[in-house]
């Protein structure tokens, strides 16, 4: 089984987004030996801020415009038992990566951090588990942040090419 947690701020905006998207993407894998079956995929937040909220309606429209249902969701904070738990744990910006010191021990989070810092290493080849999305599409910055700018399309097209480029990475590994 291939364990995805996607990772930002609140997890209402970016991370779910993340979560469904890449949902859809296995739902629809065609010509491939891995299914739906052979993927956990889930969402979480770096923060206590947004804890038992749902996704937050524009981003919720964005992905019903797209046909994606992600109803029923409601943000958690990511544990160190889900760092234990999943293969990858993908983050949308580097201030999420920065928060994560607050979850991880101090030897595993510094660990992470120092290979995250290799922009030349390619995100699946590192021996770590966490990345930034982005990263699997080849580009070093951040998905786009729609909380401050209100530009959900703009992230919906981040979402988009990393979780394609993520899940084309994965299968080739298989």
């Amino acid at each position: 089984m291939i364990k995805i947690l996607f990772v930002c701020h609140g997890n209402i905006c970016r991370s779910p987004m993340a979560e469904f998207v890449m949902k859809k993407l296995v739902r629809d894998l065609r010509d491939s030996n891995l299914q739906v079956r052979d993927f956990e995929i889930a969402s979480a937040a770096t923060s206590t801020e947004e804890i038992g909220n749902p996704v937050y309606p524009p981003a919720r429209r964005m992905l019903a415009s797209h046909g994606i249902d992600c109803s029923g969701k409601t943000a958690r904070q990511m544990t160190l038992a889900d760092y234990n738990h999943y293969d990858y744990i993908v983050l949308m910006d580097q201030n999420n990566l920065r928060n994560l010191r607050w979850i991880l021990p101090r030897d595993i989070y510094e660990r992470e951090l120092a290979q995250s810092r290799d922009a030349q290493e390619s995100a699946q080849s590192r021996d770590g588990k966490v990345s930034l999305l982005m990263d699997w599409a080849g580009k070093s910055r951040d998905v786009a942040d729609p909380w401050y700018t209100g530009d959900f399309e703009a992230t919906w097209r981040d979402v988009n090419e990393g979780c394609k480029a993520m899940l084309k990475q994965i299968l080739e590994n298989c």
